[in-house]
């Protein structure tokens, strides 16, 4: 796998009880029905959940990602950066990290939904081997959308 490095100086870190307020902004500002505080909260201490950020030394959390591991399966339920920041390395540099923690636990099949209308993020996991698998019809809502389901090995 290639090595990603983005534009600017991150840090790709384990999601700390502080970062909470700051990533459910971030996940506010990213999808039309966002997960609260208090679900990322509860999320720190699940078995089989790792959450990571992507720590800019001057602009604070500018990322993260939610990564379900159970047995040799995972599935990457929420990535984003912040609307500041994309463009710039970052959401590939996470993937990376994500995909890297999602090897070293076991994970041989690693899922994902996205939006059909989501293209760029879609051409992103293309490029780390994502395929499409199918579709989940209408699974997005605040527009009413398909998913494109995709898995790679990691």
């Amino acid at each position: 796998m290639r090595a990603f490095a983005p534009e600017r100086l991150v840090a790709a870190r384990k999601m700390e009880l502080r970062d909470v307020e700051h990533v459910a902004r971030l996940e506010l500002e990213s999808f039309t029905a966002p997960w609260s505080a208090d679900t990322f909260t509860h999320l720190l201490d699940r078995p089989g959940c790792e959450l990571w950020v992507l720590d800019d030394p001057e602009a604070g959390v500018v990322g993260y990602a939610v990564l379900w591991c159970i047995l040799d399966q995972g599935e990457l339920a929420n990535i984003a950066v912040a609307a500041s920041h994309r463009g710039q390395g970052h959401g590939a540099y996470l993937l990376q990290r994500v995909m890297e923690v999602a090897r070293d636990r076991g994970v041989e099949r690693l899922y994902l939904e996205v939006r059909v209308s989501n293209t760029s993020a879609a051409d992103l996991y293309r490029s780390f081997g994502f395929t499409e698998v199918g579709r989940r019809k209408n699974y997005y809502d605040r527009p009413v959308e398909d998913a494109v389901m995709m898995v790679v090995k990691p």
